[in-house]
Protein backbone atom coordinates (compact mmCIF):
# COMPACT_ATOMS: atom_id res chain seq x y z
CA UNK A 1 0.00 0.00 0.00
CA UNK A 2 1.55 3.96 -1.10
CA UNK A 3 2.16 5.81 1.95
CA UNK A 4 0.23 8.84 2.32
CA UNK A 5 3.38 11.01 3.66
CA UNK A 6 4.50 13.41 1.07
CA UNK A 7 8.67 14.06 1.08
CA UNK A 8 8.48 17.53 2.04
CA UNK A 9 6.48 16.18 5.62
CA UNK A 10 9.51 14.11 5.68
CA UNK A 11 11.99 16.81 5.04
CA UNK A 12 9.91 19.26 7.54
CA UNK A 13 10.13 16.72 9.86
CA UNK A 14 13.76 15.65 9.52
CA UNK A 15 14.32 19.74 10.17
CA UNK A 16 12.56 19.99 13.27
CA UNK A 17 14.82 16.68 14.45
CA UNK A 18 18.17 18.16 13.48
CA UNK A 19 17.20 21.66 15.29
CA UNK A 20 16.14 19.47 18.43
CA UNK A 21 18.98 17.61 18.31
CA UNK A 22 21.46 20.73 17.93
CA UNK A 23 19.73 22.21 20.96
CA UNK A 24 20.65 19.57 22.70
CA UNK A 25 17.59 17.07 22.65
CA UNK A 26 18.24 13.75 22.88
CA UNK A 27 16.21 12.34 19.69
CA UNK A 28 16.30 9.42 17.73
CA UNK A 29 15.11 10.20 14.03
CA UNK A 30 12.21 7.48 14.48
CA UNK A 31 10.78 10.17 16.93
CA UNK A 32 10.61 12.87 14.18
CA UNK A 33 8.28 10.86 12.43
CA UNK A 34 5.63 11.42 15.07
CA UNK A 35 3.88 14.91 14.01
CA UNK A 36 3.40 13.24 10.80
CA UNK A 37 -0.72 13.77 11.83
CA UNK A 38 -1.70 10.46 12.26
CA UNK A 39 -0.08 8.80 8.90
CA UNK A 40 2.07 5.76 8.69
CA UNK A 41 5.52 6.42 7.50
CA UNK A 42 6.43 3.96 4.52
CA UNK A 43 9.49 2.31 4.93
CA UNK A 44 10.85 4.68 2.23
CA UNK A 45 9.94 7.22 3.77
CA UNK A 46 11.65 6.36 7.14
CA UNK A 47 15.03 5.42 5.48
CA UNK A 48 14.81 8.70 3.89
CA UNK A 49 14.46 10.38 7.05
CA UNK A 50 17.17 8.99 8.66
CA UNK A 51 19.58 9.39 6.48
CA UNK A 52 19.04 12.95 6.20
CA UNK A 53 19.31 13.65 10.32
CA UNK A 54 21.84 11.62 10.37
CA UNK A 55 24.25 12.77 7.04
CA UNK A 56 23.46 16.59 8.06
CA UNK A 57 24.52 15.76 11.71
CA UNK A 58 27.43 13.35 10.27
CA UNK A 59 28.77 16.11 7.90
CA UNK A 60 27.64 19.20 9.44
CA UNK A 61 31.59 21.21 9.39
CA UNK A 62 31.73 19.99 6.07
CA UNK A 63 28.24 21.86 4.59
CA UNK A 64 28.75 24.72 6.55
CA UNK A 65 32.60 24.84 4.52
CA UNK A 66 30.71 24.41 1.27
CA UNK A 67 27.43 26.93 2.17
CA UNK A 68 29.84 29.71 4.07
CA UNK A 69 31.46 31.34 0.72
CA UNK A 70 28.26 32.33 -0.14
CA UNK A 71 26.66 33.71 2.96
CA UNK A 72 27.84 37.37 4.18
CA UNK A 73 25.34 37.40 7.12
CA UNK A 74 28.18 36.81 10.06
CA UNK A 75 27.02 34.32 12.68
CA UNK A 76 24.75 32.71 10.52
CA UNK A 77 26.40 29.32 10.66
CA UNK A 78 27.70 29.91 14.18
CA UNK A 79 24.08 29.52 15.76
CA UNK A 80 22.60 32.36 15.21
CA UNK A 81 21.15 31.25 12.21
CA UNK A 82 18.67 28.98 13.37
CA UNK A 83 16.06 26.90 11.29
CA UNK A 84 17.23 28.93 8.11
CA UNK A 85 21.00 27.54 8.46
CA UNK A 86 19.67 23.90 9.40
CA UNK A 87 17.19 24.15 6.12
CA UNK A 88 20.63 25.21 3.91
CA UNK A 89 22.35 22.46 5.51
CA UNK A 90 19.46 19.90 4.56
CA UNK A 91 19.40 21.26 1.27
CA UNK A 92 22.93 21.34 0.29
CA UNK A 93 23.34 17.69 1.82
CA UNK A 94 21.25 16.79 -0.54
CA UNK A 95 22.92 18.25 -3.41
CA UNK A 96 26.20 17.06 -2.51
CA UNK A 97 25.25 13.73 -0.79
CA UNK A 98 22.38 12.11 -2.85
CA UNK A 99 20.88 10.96 -5.75
CA UNK A 100 17.76 14.39 -5.56
CA UNK A 101 17.40 16.16 -8.37
CA UNK A 102 19.15 19.49 -7.41
CA UNK A 103 16.43 21.60 -8.71
CA UNK A 104 13.96 19.55 -5.69
CA UNK A 105 16.29 20.07 -2.89
CA UNK A 106 16.11 23.88 -4.05
CA UNK A 107 12.41 23.84 -4.41
CA UNK A 108 11.54 21.98 -1.10
CA UNK A 109 13.95 24.08 0.47
CA UNK A 110 12.52 27.16 -0.53
CA UNK A 111 8.69 26.05 0.01
CA UNK A 112 9.75 24.77 3.64
CA UNK A 113 11.05 28.51 4.36
CA UNK A 114 7.96 29.90 3.37
CA UNK A 115 6.10 27.99 5.97
CA UNK A 116 7.99 29.01 8.55
CA UNK A 117 5.88 30.98 10.81
CA UNK A 118 3.84 31.24 13.84
CA UNK A 119 0.90 28.40 12.81
CA UNK A 120 3.92 26.26 12.48
CA UNK A 121 5.72 26.83 15.38
CA UNK A 122 8.57 27.28 13.00
CA UNK A 123 9.47 31.28 13.65
CA UNK A 124 9.67 32.89 10.68
CA UNK A 125 12.10 32.26 7.49
CA UNK A 126 13.66 34.03 4.42
CA UNK A 127 13.01 32.18 1.14
CA UNK A 128 15.15 34.58 -0.80
CA UNK A 129 18.16 34.04 1.08
CA UNK A 130 17.73 30.34 0.79
CA UNK A 131 16.91 30.42 -3.12
CA UNK A 132 19.72 32.65 -3.55
CA UNK A 133 22.50 30.73 -1.77
CA UNK A 134 20.99 27.40 -3.55
CA UNK A 135 21.17 28.36 -6.57
CA UNK A 136 24.60 29.87 -5.85
CA UNK A 137 26.22 26.76 -4.83
CA UNK A 138 24.82 24.72 -7.75
CA UNK A 139 26.40 27.36 -10.27
CA UNK A 140 29.47 27.12 -8.86
CA UNK A 141 29.36 23.17 -8.34
CA UNK A 142 31.83 22.38 -9.86
CA UNK A 143 34.57 24.66 -7.85
CA UNK A 144 32.86 23.32 -5.21
CA UNK A 145 33.70 19.42 -6.37
CA UNK A 146 37.38 20.90 -7.02
CA UNK A 147 38.02 22.29 -3.70
CA UNK A 148 36.06 19.02 -1.82
CA UNK A 149 39.22 17.09 -3.94
CA UNK A 150 41.93 19.80 -2.67
CA UNK A 151 40.40 19.41 0.92
CA UNK A 152 40.46 15.29 0.46
CA UNK A 153 44.47 15.77 -0.63
CA UNK A 154 45.23 18.09 1.98
CA UNK A 155 44.18 15.33 4.46
CA UNK A 156 46.07 12.43 3.34
CA UNK A 157 49.16 14.72 2.33
CA UNK A 158 51.97 13.35 5.09
CA UNK A 159 54.69 16.14 3.94
CA UNK A 160 51.65 18.98 5.07
CA UNK A 161 52.86 21.10 8.35
CA UNK A 162 50.78 19.14 11.13
CA UNK A 163 48.62 21.97 11.94
CA UNK A 164 47.21 22.43 8.52
CA UNK A 165 46.74 18.86 7.90
CA UNK A 166 44.62 18.84 11.22
CA UNK A 167 42.32 21.43 10.05
CA UNK A 168 41.90 19.36 6.77
CA UNK A 169 41.06 16.60 8.34
CA UNK A 170 38.95 18.64 10.90
CA UNK A 171 36.78 20.51 7.76
CA UNK A 172 36.79 16.93 5.28
CA UNK A 173 35.56 14.85 8.32
CA UNK A 174 33.26 17.31 10.26
CA UNK A 175 34.87 16.26 13.59
CA UNK A 176 36.11 19.24 16.07
CA UNK A 177 39.95 20.82 15.79
CA UNK A 178 40.73 20.10 19.46
CA UNK A 179 39.39 16.20 18.97
CA UNK A 180 41.55 16.14 15.72
CA UNK A 181 44.34 17.18 17.40
CA UNK A 182 44.84 14.97 20.23
CA UNK A 183 43.62 12.14 18.09
CA UNK A 184 46.21 13.23 15.50
CA UNK A 185 48.86 13.20 19.19
CA UNK A 186 47.93 10.02 20.22
CA UNK A 187 47.56 7.67 16.95
CA UNK A 188 49.23 10.02 13.76
CA UNK A 189 47.65 11.61 11.64
CA UNK A 190 46.83 8.57 9.58
CA UNK A 191 44.82 6.99 12.25
CA UNK A 192 42.90 10.17 12.87
CA UNK A 193 42.10 10.33 9.63
CA UNK A 194 41.17 6.75 9.61
CA UNK A 195 39.14 7.08 12.87
CA UNK A 196 37.47 10.68 12.01
CA UNK A 197 36.59 8.78 8.78
CA UNK A 198 35.29 6.22 10.73
CA UNK A 199 32.91 7.86 12.62
CA UNK A 200 31.14 9.17 9.74
CA UNK A 201 30.13 5.81 8.38
CA UNK A 202 26.98 4.35 9.01
CA UNK A 203 27.48 1.25 11.82
CA UNK A 204 26.30 -2.00 11.50
CA UNK A 205 23.28 -3.50 13.12
CA UNK A 206 25.08 -5.91 15.78
CA UNK A 207 22.45 -8.48 17.19
CA UNK A 208 23.25 -10.23 20.34
CA UNK A 209 21.56 -13.26 20.86
CA UNK A 210 19.73 -14.86 24.41
CA UNK A 211 21.82 -18.25 23.65
CA UNK A 212 19.64 -19.21 26.57
CA UNK A 213 16.62 -19.18 24.29
CA UNK A 214 18.61 -20.21 20.61
CA UNK A 215 21.79 -20.62 19.83
CA UNK A 216 23.90 -18.03 17.35
CA UNK A 217 23.92 -20.83 14.50
CA UNK A 218 19.96 -20.89 15.09
CA UNK A 219 19.68 -17.28 14.90
CA UNK A 220 21.53 -17.46 11.59
CA UNK A 221 19.51 -19.90 10.00
CA UNK A 222 16.10 -17.91 10.68
CA UNK A 223 17.77 -14.89 9.10
CA UNK A 224 18.92 -16.65 6.17
CA UNK A 225 15.52 -18.17 5.55
CA UNK A 226 14.69 -14.27 5.86
CA UNK A 227 16.60 -13.65 2.65
CA UNK A 228 18.89 -11.55 5.10
CA UNK A 229 22.75 -11.99 5.20
CA UNK A 230 24.68 -12.21 8.59
CA UNK A 231 27.48 -13.08 9.90
CA UNK A 232 29.18 -14.14 13.72
CA UNK A 233 31.28 -11.39 14.75
CA UNK A 234 34.69 -11.63 15.67
CA UNK A 235 35.15 -11.03 19.27
CA UNK A 236 31.79 -11.89 20.72
CA UNK A 237 30.61 -15.27 21.21
CA UNK A 238 27.02 -14.83 21.27
CA UNK A 239 27.21 -11.83 18.51
CA UNK A 240 25.28 -11.82 14.78
CA UNK A 241 26.70 -9.11 12.30
CA UNK A 242 23.90 -7.79 9.56
CA UNK A 243 25.29 -7.33 6.27
CA UNK A 244 25.04 -3.85 5.18
CA UNK A 245 21.87 -4.61 2.85
CA UNK A 246 19.62 -7.03 1.22
CA UNK A 247 16.99 -6.49 -1.62
CA UNK A 248 14.84 -5.08 0.86
CA UNK A 249 17.69 -2.04 1.44
CA UNK A 250 19.15 -1.52 4.75
CA UNK A 251 17.99 -3.63 7.74
CA UNK A 252 16.83 -1.84 10.56
CA UNK A 253 16.47 -3.63 14.53
CA UNK A 254 12.74 -3.02 13.99
CA UNK A 255 12.32 -5.27 10.80
CA UNK A 256 13.48 -8.09 12.50
CA UNK A 257 10.19 -8.57 15.09
CA UNK A 258 10.53 -12.18 14.47
CA UNK A 259 13.53 -12.14 16.37
CA UNK A 260 13.30 -9.70 19.53
CA UNK A 261 12.36 -12.27 21.56
CA UNK A 262 15.79 -14.00 21.19
CA UNK A 263 18.08 -11.33 20.34
CA UNK A 264 19.39 -7.66 21.66
CA UNK A 265 20.25 -4.82 19.39
CA UNK A 266 23.78 -4.37 20.55
CA UNK A 267 27.33 -3.22 19.32
CA UNK A 268 30.13 -5.81 19.68
CA UNK A 269 32.21 -4.16 21.62
CA UNK A 270 29.81 -3.15 24.17
CA UNK A 271 28.84 -7.27 24.12
CA UNK A 272 32.65 -7.62 25.48
CA UNK A 273 31.57 -6.31 29.15
CA UNK A 274 29.82 -9.14 30.25
CA UNK A 275 32.19 -11.38 28.68
CA UNK A 276 35.19 -9.84 30.64
CA UNK A 277 32.86 -9.73 33.77
CA UNK A 278 31.93 -13.14 33.57
CA UNK A 279 29.67 -13.38 36.02
CA UNK A 280 28.44 -17.15 37.13
CA UNK A 281 25.02 -18.39 37.99
CA UNK A 282 24.14 -17.94 41.80
CA UNK A 283 26.67 -15.15 42.04
CA UNK A 284 25.44 -11.74 43.57
CA UNK A 285 25.76 -8.69 40.84
CA UNK A 286 26.08 -5.04 40.92
CA UNK A 287 25.41 -3.22 37.64
CA UNK A 288 25.72 0.27 39.01
CA UNK A 289 24.39 2.44 35.88
CA UNK A 290 22.20 -0.34 34.16
CA UNK A 291 20.11 1.44 32.16
CA UNK A 292 18.44 0.95 29.66
CA UNK A 293 19.80 -2.46 30.58
CA UNK A 294 21.52 -4.19 27.55
CA UNK A 295 24.57 -5.20 29.37
CA UNK A 296 22.10 -6.05 32.05
CA UNK A 297 20.16 -8.53 30.23
CA UNK A 298 23.49 -9.98 29.05
CA UNK A 299 24.65 -10.19 32.89
CA UNK A 300 21.49 -12.42 33.53
CA UNK A 301 21.89 -14.27 29.88
CA UNK A 302 25.66 -15.64 31.13
CA UNK A 303 24.38 -16.06 34.72
CA UNK A 304 21.81 -18.48 33.75
CA UNK A 305 19.13 -16.33 35.30
CA UNK A 306 20.08 -17.55 38.50
CA UNK A 307 21.49 -15.93 41.33
CA UNK A 308 21.12 -11.92 41.70
CA UNK A 309 21.21 -9.01 40.12
CA UNK A 310 20.67 -5.18 41.62
CA UNK A 311 20.01 -2.83 38.50
CA UNK A 312 20.64 0.78 39.29
CA UNK A 313 20.40 4.02 37.56
CA UNK A 314 18.99 7.49 38.10
CA UNK A 315 16.95 7.86 35.06
CA UNK A 316 13.30 6.65 35.64
CA UNK A 317 12.29 6.74 31.87
CA UNK A 318 15.33 4.64 31.17
CA UNK A 319 15.10 2.08 33.94
CA UNK A 320 11.37 1.17 32.65
CA UNK A 321 13.06 0.32 29.61
CA UNK A 322 15.24 -2.20 31.49
CA UNK A 323 12.06 -3.76 32.69
CA UNK A 324 10.70 -3.95 29.43
CA UNK A 325 14.15 -5.36 27.80
CA UNK A 326 13.89 -8.30 30.49
CA UNK A 327 10.45 -9.19 29.64
CA UNK A 328 11.00 -9.30 26.37
CA UNK A 329 13.93 -11.54 26.77
CA UNK A 330 11.72 -13.85 29.19
CA UNK A 331 14.44 -13.09 32.06
CA UNK A 332 14.89 -11.70 35.71
CA UNK A 333 11.39 -12.61 37.17
CA UNK A 334 13.18 -13.58 40.30
CA UNK A 335 16.99 -12.62 39.53
CA UNK A 336 16.72 -8.52 38.88
CA UNK A 337 15.99 -6.10 41.92
CA UNK A 338 15.56 -2.63 40.45
CA UNK A 339 16.72 0.18 42.70
CA UNK A 340 16.34 3.56 41.28
CA UNK A 341 19.09 6.14 42.22
CA UNK A 342 22.49 7.63 41.99
CA UNK A 343 25.37 5.34 43.47
CA UNK A 344 26.83 8.26 44.83
CA UNK A 345 24.53 9.61 46.86
CA UNK A 346 23.99 8.35 50.44
CA UNK A 347 20.90 7.46 50.82
CA UNK A 348 21.57 4.80 48.01
CA UNK A 349 20.46 1.10 49.36
CA UNK A 350 23.80 0.23 47.41
CA UNK A 351 25.79 1.66 49.42
CA UNK A 352 24.29 0.30 52.74
CA UNK A 353 25.89 -2.94 51.27
CA UNK A 354 29.83 -2.72 51.51
CA UNK A 355 31.57 -5.59 51.09
CA UNK A 356 28.52 -7.77 49.77
CA UNK A 357 28.89 -8.12 45.68
CA UNK A 358 30.24 -11.00 44.08
CA UNK A 359 31.20 -8.80 40.85
CA UNK A 360 30.26 -5.35 39.77
CA UNK A 361 30.06 -3.94 36.41
CA UNK A 362 30.41 -0.10 36.29
CA UNK A 363 29.36 1.66 32.69
CA UNK A 364 30.19 4.99 33.53
CA UNK A 365 28.28 8.18 32.36
CA UNK A 366 30.94 9.64 29.81
CA UNK A 367 31.35 12.22 26.59
CA UNK A 368 30.58 9.05 24.52
CA UNK A 369 33.33 10.25 21.82
CA UNK A 370 33.23 6.40 21.38
CA UNK A 371 29.81 6.28 19.70
CA UNK A 372 29.96 9.22 16.90
CA UNK A 373 28.67 7.08 14.24
CA UNK A 374 25.79 6.41 16.10
CA UNK A 375 25.37 8.88 17.88
CA UNK A 376 27.07 11.90 15.51
CA UNK A 377 25.56 15.24 17.46
CA UNK A 378 28.11 14.06 20.00
CA UNK A 379 30.61 15.78 17.85
CA UNK A 380 29.30 19.01 18.95
CA UNK A 381 27.89 18.76 22.52
CA UNK A 382 31.29 18.50 24.28
CA UNK A 383 34.23 20.63 24.60
CA UNK A 384 37.97 19.27 25.56
CA UNK A 385 37.72 20.99 29.06
CA UNK A 386 34.66 19.16 29.98
CA UNK A 387 36.94 15.44 29.97
CA UNK A 388 38.07 16.70 33.71
CA UNK A 389 34.43 16.73 34.63
CA UNK A 390 33.52 13.58 32.97
CA UNK A 391 37.07 12.16 34.99
CA UNK A 392 36.21 13.41 38.61
CA UNK A 393 32.60 11.95 38.45
CA UNK A 394 33.33 8.77 37.14
CA UNK A 395 36.44 8.35 39.52
CA UNK A 396 33.80 8.99 42.27
CA UNK A 397 31.48 6.26 40.93
CA UNK A 398 34.43 4.37 41.09
CA UNK A 399 35.19 4.72 44.57
CA UNK A 400 31.77 3.92 45.70
CA UNK A 401 31.66 0.49 43.44
CA UNK A 402 34.47 -0.41 44.32
CA UNK A 403 33.12 -0.51 47.89
CA UNK A 404 30.07 -2.42 47.31
CA UNK A 405 32.48 -5.45 46.39
CA UNK A 406 33.56 -8.16 48.35
CA UNK A 407 37.34 -9.47 48.61
CA UNK A 408 38.11 -11.18 46.03
CA UNK A 409 35.86 -9.92 43.68
CA UNK A 410 35.61 -8.52 40.41
CA UNK A 411 35.11 -5.33 39.00
CA UNK A 412 34.46 -4.00 35.20
CA UNK A 413 34.78 -0.48 34.72
CA UNK A 414 33.75 0.56 31.18
CA UNK A 415 33.03 3.75 29.15
CA UNK A 416 32.30 4.01 25.45
CA UNK A 417 35.16 6.65 24.86
CA UNK A 418 38.02 6.94 23.19
CA UNK A 419 40.01 9.66 25.16
CA UNK A 420 42.24 8.21 28.21
CA UNK A 421 40.96 10.93 30.76
CA UNK A 422 37.86 8.40 31.07
CA UNK A 423 40.12 5.05 31.08
CA UNK A 424 43.10 4.68 31.55
CA UNK A 425 43.62 7.77 33.76
CA UNK A 426 41.03 7.11 35.87
CA UNK A 427 42.26 3.32 36.46
CA UNK A 428 45.80 4.54 37.19
CA UNK A 429 44.81 7.17 39.76
CA UNK A 430 42.07 4.71 41.54
CA UNK A 431 44.55 1.97 41.70
CA UNK A 432 47.32 4.44 43.32
CA UNK A 433 44.61 5.75 45.89
CA UNK A 434 43.54 1.96 47.08
CA UNK A 435 47.41 1.28 47.83
CA UNK A 436 47.68 -2.34 46.94
CA UNK A 437 43.43 -3.18 47.53
CA UNK A 438 42.60 -3.65 43.86
CA UNK A 439 44.92 -5.09 41.24
CA UNK A 440 44.16 -5.85 37.27
CA UNK A 441 42.77 -9.00 37.14
CA UNK A 442 44.32 -11.77 34.95
CA UNK A 443 41.47 -14.01 34.56
CA UNK A 444 40.52 -12.96 31.15
CA UNK A 445 38.76 -15.08 28.19
CA UNK A 446 41.48 -15.59 25.29
CA UNK A 447 39.36 -14.42 22.72
CA UNK A 448 39.54 -10.82 24.33
CA UNK A 449 43.59 -10.42 24.73
CA UNK A 450 44.18 -9.73 21.22
CA UNK A 451 42.26 -6.43 22.29
CA UNK A 452 44.12 -5.85 25.51
CA UNK A 453 47.23 -4.13 26.50
CA UNK A 454 48.89 -3.08 29.59
CA UNK A 455 45.17 -4.54 31.41
CA UNK A 456 43.22 -2.19 29.35
CA UNK A 457 40.89 -3.47 26.71
CA UNK A 458 40.35 -0.98 23.63
CA UNK A 459 38.20 -1.27 20.66
CA UNK A 460 37.45 1.45 17.64
CA UNK A 461 35.33 1.93 15.03
CA UNK A 462 38.84 2.21 12.25
CA UNK A 463 40.08 -1.12 13.34
CA UNK A 464 37.83 -3.43 14.67
CA UNK A 465 34.96 -1.90 13.05
CA UNK A 466 33.49 -1.88 16.40
CA UNK A 467 32.15 1.38 18.51
CA UNK A 468 35.13 2.89 20.62
CA UNK A 469 34.91 1.39 24.50
CA UNK A 470 37.56 1.00 27.02
CA UNK A 471 37.35 -1.33 29.51
CA UNK A 472 39.64 -2.31 32.53
CA UNK A 473 38.61 -5.66 34.67
CA UNK A 474 40.10 -5.20 38.58
CA UNK A 475 40.05 -7.22 41.50
CA UNK A 476 39.73 -6.74 44.63
CA UNK A 477 42.32 -7.85 47.63
CA UNK A 478 41.18 -6.47 50.80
Amino acid sequence: MPSSVRPSNVRINALKAIGLIGRGKKLLPKEALSPLEGKTPSRRDRAFLMELVYGVLRQKGLLDYLISGFISRPGMLSGRGGRTADNLRLAAYQIFFTRVPERAAVSEAVDLEKNFGPEKGFGGGNPALVNAVLRNIIRNKKTLDESLTRLKADAENPALAADSRADAISTLTSHPLWLIRRWTERFGAEDALALASAGNRIPPLVLRVNTLKKTRDEILQMLALEGIKAGPTRFSPAGIKIGEATARGRVAYGDLKFLHPFCTAQDEAAQLAGYLLAPRPGEKVLDACAAPGGKTTHLAELMKDSGQIIAADIDRERLQKLRENFSRLGLGQKSLSVVEADITDEGCPVCKRPGYFDRVLLDAPCSSLGVIRRNPDVKYRHSERELARFYSRQLQMLHVSAGALKTGGALVYSTCSTEPEEGEMVIRDFLKMMKGCFTFDEDVPPYLLPLMKDGFLRTYPHREDMDGFFMAKLRRLC
